[in-house]
Formats: C-alpha cells, sequence, structure tokens
C-alpha cells in the first residue's frame, strides 16, 4: 500500500511538471476514446437497424389468373421444403385488392380501378434472410412455379428485398472501414502523447532515479510512478470519454427515437454499461503501452 501510496504521489508531481504534455496527453485519450464509444454505439444501432430490415425480406411469388388451385398447392408445397424457407402463405385476387385498399391513402384509386388487376401470389417467410438469393433461385428454376407465375420469365414474378439489405451492408462496411481507420490513427496519436509526456517525467527526475539505483531500489520500484501516470492519464480520459457519451445517451438518443420512431435505435442500459467499460480496458491498455514504450526506451534499469 505504501508503495502504491508513493506511486500515486510521484504520478501527481508528473502532472504538475509538465502541464501542457499532461493535457494534451489526456485530451488526446478522451477524443480518441470518445470516437471510440460513438463508433461501437452507431455500430450497434446500425446492427439493429439491418436486423429488423432483414427481418422484413421475405419473397413474394406472383401468380396468374389462370392458376389452378392444384397447382398452385404444388408450388407451395414445393417451396415449403425448401432450407431456410420458414412459412408459405397465399394470397387471393381479392385479398390482395383488400390489402391495397387499406393501405392506399386514397380510397378512391381503388374505386376508380375499374376492376381488379391485382395478380394472386405466393408469400414466403425466411428463416434465414441471408439465404433469400438461394430460395429465389430454386423458385425460379422449378417446374411447379414456371406453371404458374404470371410473367414469362418466372424471375420476372419473383418481388425480394435482398438488393436493399445488400446497399444497407455496402454503406456500413465502408463506415467501419473509414471508423477502424481513424481509431488506429487516434490510437497512435495517443501512444505518441504519452510517451512524450513519460519521457519528459524520465528526465526530470533522472538524478532522483540515479540516486535510487545507488541505494538498491529494485525496477519495479523505480518504474511505477511512470506506470501509475500513464494510467492515470488513460482513467482520467476514459472517464471524460465515458461522461460525453453518456450525456449523449440522455440527451441526443432519445430525441433520435422520437423523431424516427420508424427505427429500432434504442440500445439497453446493459449494452452502454459494456461499451463504458470496454472504454476503460482499452484507455488502460494505451496508457500502460504509452509507458512501458517510453520506460523501454528512456529508462535503462
Amino acid at each position: 500500500m505504501r508503495s502504491l501510496a508513493y506511486f500515486f504521489k510521484q504520478s501527481l508531481q508528473g502532472f504538475a511538471r509538465n502541464p501542457s504534455t499532461t493535457l494534451g496527453s489526456i485530451i488526446t485519450i478522451f477524443l480518441s476514446l470518445f470516437i471510440i464509444g460513438v463508433f461501437l454505439v452507431g455500430a450497434l444501432v446500425v446492427d439493429n437497424i439491418v436486423k429488423s430490415v432483414e427481418s422484413e425480406v421475405s419473397i413474394t411469388a406472383y401468380v396468374k389468373d389462370d392458376a389452378t388451385d392444384a397447382q398452385i398447392k404444388e408450388a407451395q408445397a414445393y417451396i415449403s421444403g425448401l432450407d431456410g424457407v420458414s412459412q408459405v402463405t397465399f394470397t387471393t385476387k381479392e385479398q390482395a385488392l383488400e390489402n391495397f385498399r387499406n393501405m392506399s391513402s386514397n380510397a378512391a384509386i381503388v374505386d376508380e380501378l375499374g376492376g381488379n388487376p391485382l395478380p394472386a401470389s405466393i408469400n414466403v417467410e425466411l428463416s434465414d434472410p441471408q439465404q433469400v438469393q438461394t430460395v429465389a433461385t430454386q423458385i425460379e428454376q422449378s417446374d411447379s412455379f414456371a406453371q404458374i407465375a404470371d410473367e414469362a420469365n418466372p424471375a420476372d414474378s419473383l418481388k425480394y428485398g435482398q438488393r436493399t439489405v445488400e446497399k444497407l451492408f455496402s454503406v456500413t462496411n465502408y463506415l467501419r472501414y473509414i471508423g477502424i481507420a481513424l481509431i488506429v490513427l487516434l490510437v497512435f496519436i495517443a501512444l505518441v502523447f504519452i510517451n512524450n509526456t513519460i519521457r519528459l517525467a524520465i528526465m526530470a527526475r533522472r538524478k532522483e532515479i540515479a540516486i535510487m539505483r545507488l541505494v538498491g531500489a529494485s525496477n519495479g520500484f523505480i518504474r511505477g510512478p511512470f506506470l501509475m501516470e500513464g494510467a492515470l492519464h488513460a482513467i482520467i480520459g476514459a472517464i471524460l470519454a465515458i461522461g460525453c457519451i453518456e450525456l449523449l445517451r440522455n440527451l441526443v438518443l432519445p430525441r433520435l427515437q422520437t423523431s424516427l420512431t420508424f427505427l429500432p435505435i434504442e440500445l439497453g442500459v446493459n449494452t452502454f454499461l459494456y461499451i463504458y467499460l470496454v472504454l476503460l480496458l482499452a484507455g488502460l491498455v494505451i496508457g500502460l503501452l504509452g509507458s512501458a514504450f517510453a520506460m523501454r526506451r528512456y529508462l535503462k534499469v
């Protein structure tokens, strides 16, 4: 305990000796961890949105008007047996028109149609949205569906939202790469700042360190204050980053949820606690690594 108290006292004196570099080190760690935290929150929100979009991915297979019940049931039986399919239902022309009437904001449009131009359809729900392309291809190639498809080319009778999901994945992948590159850059800058801060602390205490060597102080005792100083920089930076993210969680996120009620952007308290733990541990790793690099280069004990 006495050694820890000594390390802590010496690290505080290091703060006072080099206030500008200490402040720069803390601010750099804060910005690095804050961006990492925002990136994690954004990644989890996007993941929720992607999962929500994926859950809505289904296949609609349009059926021609003169298809018989036996042909439709044969096609349904084939589709139900495909891997990745969870449920198959059939919508008649009449049901399709009624659904359109219920969804339309202008009921007069339905009355002016002068008939029912909407086709019947087989609706396919998937247990694994990632298999939508495979399932669609199998339906296209089946003879049972080709007999009842409302287009000469069965592929033209299938509608599904895989392209939307693929575009969303493409955008999120680009954002992920940019975020990772930015994080790596900021972590490197933080390590450089801590390295310089510890170097200055070693130079300021070089006489004291020489005396400690003469009286037989252990390497761990000499290095302890510098490791403590780097750790304190990291802890302070992490606390600042956590505080700012908590402000965003309480002030910004509720407004986004109110404005974007159609998007699942809500994250639980436990999720944020996990993010805060990750930031604290990441900060400690950055602080200790920066101190260790500086001591290995400038402190020969």
